[in-house]
């Protein structure tokens, strides 16, 4: 439950940002309970390719079988708990083999050979497979779940998504699984996670940090955020040709967009950990990796139509908005962290009234980690 201040609504306390106890309950009941962006699809390419990421406490490893389909599992090989795959990303031909004693399963999980399992014929392949971990794709990303009983990804991921636009179609016009890679950049962050989505959430600091930003969306200088209202989009500015550092022209509109979301920016948080946000030439997706209680690491994928990335198009002036946003946004998130412990924020600060959907984010999150009963 949010607390009143005054007319104030409070934040949570420092310790909810600082508590390496707290920290390992969200891990258990939001991460490893949640569905959690995982990989963009398109970088598993061909059957054998695999990338491992962090989720909550647990790795998982996530590949391509011979089918074609992405298969996620655990990252641990049955026989002794050895992690199966050590390297981030990387290619098998065939099987996934375990680098400690030779458990070799296939790219369906299943345990297909062992030194000597001829000699145990009691051992069930199958029942020694890999454990599976529940995928969905959407968006041109694969979405993992590590609990027995996954929520509804309607009611959760396109739930988010609708709430914030109004219904799932209008991202549906981005054809966002259909966009091509034109730049990642990954960034350490050394803030606790919740800091990072508060700060997207809100646009009270943009007149503050962030004048590129308002030079191109000039509505944000008035401190209130595009999710301050479902289904609205800030405009560009009159001058802005694109969304770009310059405000110099971007690329065609993407195909499927339509007038009413020319020169328009939604953005959107999918919680726990995804970031979303929609240009008429672009999509910009963050994926969060909370590491600890004071360490994020996120992944930015810039998106672009097919046609412009193999032109092979300067996609510079684009790359640079984003990039100096979120460099200007994760340094004032560092800046904040280390207040995380003081006595001055023992109790918590306030959300002024254009954040008071960040107080809804403190009421998701709290409910989350509040035993039942």
């Amino acid at each position: 439950m949010t607390t009143v201040v005054g007319s104030l609504l409070a934040t949570l306390p420092g310790d909810r940002y600082t508590d390496p106890e707290n920290f390992r309950r969200e891990q258990e009941r939001i991460f490893e309970t949640e569905w959690f962006c995982a990989v963009r699809s398109a970088d598993l390419d061909k059957p054998g390719a695999y990338r491992t990421v962090q989720v909550g406490r647990e790795s998982v490893l996530i590949t391509r079988n011979r089918r074609g389909e992405l298969r996620a599992f655990l990252n641990v090989c049955r026989h002794r708990g050895a992690r199966l795959c050590t390297e981030q990303a990387g290619e098998v031909r065939r099987s996934l083999q375990c680098p400690y004693h030779a458990w070799t399963y296939d790219l369906d999980g299943k345990l297909t050979a062992a030194p000597n399992l001829t000699r145990m014929p009691d051992v069930d392949r199958t029942a020694y497979g890999l454990h599976t971990v529940a995928l969905r794709e959407w968006l041109g990303y694969a979405w993992v779940c590590l609990s027995a009983e996954p929520p509804s990804f309607e009611q959760t991921v396109m739930g988010d998504v609708a709430d914030r636009l109004g219904g799932t179609d209008v991202i549906g016009h981005y054809a966002i699984e259909s966009l091509a890679l034109g730049r990642r950049h990954t960034y350490d962050v050394a803030a606790n996670w919740k800091l990072i989505i508060e700060n997207f959430m809100e646009c009270y600091h943009c007149a503050t940090i962030h004048p590129e930003l308002t030079d191109v969306l000039p509505e944000f200088a008035d401190g209130f955020a595009a999710q301050y209202y479902v289904g609205h989009g800030p405009e560009f500015a009159a001058e802005a040709e694109g969304f770009t550092v310059d405000g110099s022209a971007g690329f065609d509109r993407l195909p499927g967009v339509p007038d009413t979301h020319d020169r328009r920016y939604y953005a959107i948080t999918i919680r726990p950990q995804v970031f979303v946000n929609l240009v008429p030439d672009h999509v910009i997706v963050h994926r969060m990796f909370p590491m600890a209680e004071d360490r994020t690491v996120i992944e930015c994928d810039w998106l672009y139509a097919p046609e412009v990335i193999a032109a092979g198009a300067d996609i510079s002036h684009s790359v640079e908005l984003f990039h100096r946003v979120n460099v200007q946004d994760f340094d004032a998130c560092e800046r904040t962290q280390p207040a995380m412990a003081s006595r001055a924020y023992r109790d918590g600060g306030v959300l002024v009234p254009s954040e008071h959907h960040i107080g809804d984010f403190h009421t998701w999150v709290t409910d989350r980690l509040t035993d039942p009963g």
